[in-house]
């Protein structure tokens, strides 16, 4: 019998794959380029089911809701579009977000919106604003009362984050993180390079909190 790897010309290279082929063509008739075929069919399923997967896992990192502290944003006016990024920020995080809430720079409403977000059972509450120096940036005070543990790493995490990305009101904002029951409470600025560059460093984290929380 005549060894298939004869056949396969010296100038061309002898490779695993025509040497393959053609033994299986000579035992069964098959095409290698069918085999070939196969083989890149193979590869394709298996890399698309391994991003489904990945992707499966990106979907349950938790649920979402953010809540926008802006007089204007309140009564319909949100030029800057801020709920919409951060949603879009979170969702790229793994969050399902639940809703998008605006409430006026007012204490007792922001403190409501975030109780009620508390106690609706979502995993991650984001505030946007209200978190300066003005008179109306009353963010802290509304929030600190619902906070049964502060978490000061993530709040100097995204300040310390916020100067080195020369986010000015991120980088000086007086937010709060902590742990509320069983929800993870965060205040942000409410610049679009504060919101960026504070998801860039608070999804990470909250991710790896509320992991730590659903173990109790």
């Amino acid at each position: 019998m005549t060894s298939s790897t004869s056949r396969v010309p010296a100038t061309g290279g002898t490779t695993t794959t025509a040497r393959y082929g053609a033994d299986v063509a000579e035992a069964g008739d098959v095409d290698p380029a069918d085999i070939v075929a196969a083989d890149a069919a193979a590869r394709e399923f298996v890399a698309r089911h391994t991003d489904d997967a990945a992707d499966e896992v990106n979907a349950e990192v938790g649920r979402a809701l953010v809540v926008v502290v802006d007089d204007d944003a309140a009564h319909g006016e949100d030029h800057r579009l801020l709920g919409p990024l951060v949603g879009e920020l979170l969702a790229e995080a793994g969050f399902h977000v639940d809703a998008t809430v605006a409430v006026s720079a007012d204490e007792v409403e922001i403190r409501n919106a975030l109780n009620t977000a508390v106690i609706g059972g979502v995993d991650l509450v984001l505030s946007v604003g209200g978190v300066g120096v003005g008179a109306r940036d009353v963010t802290p005070e509304a929030t600190e009362p619902l906070l049964d543990r502060r978490l000061q790493g993530i709040e100097e995490a995204v300040r310390s984050s916020g100067l080195a990305a020369g986010a000015t009101d991120g980088g000086l904002s007086r937010g709060l993180a902590g742990i509320s029951g069983q929800t993870l409470v965060v205040n942000i600025a409410n610049s679009r390079a504060a919101v960026r560059d504070g998801m860039a460093t608070v999804a990470p984290l909250a991710k790896f909190v509320i992991e730590k929380i659903s173990e109790f």
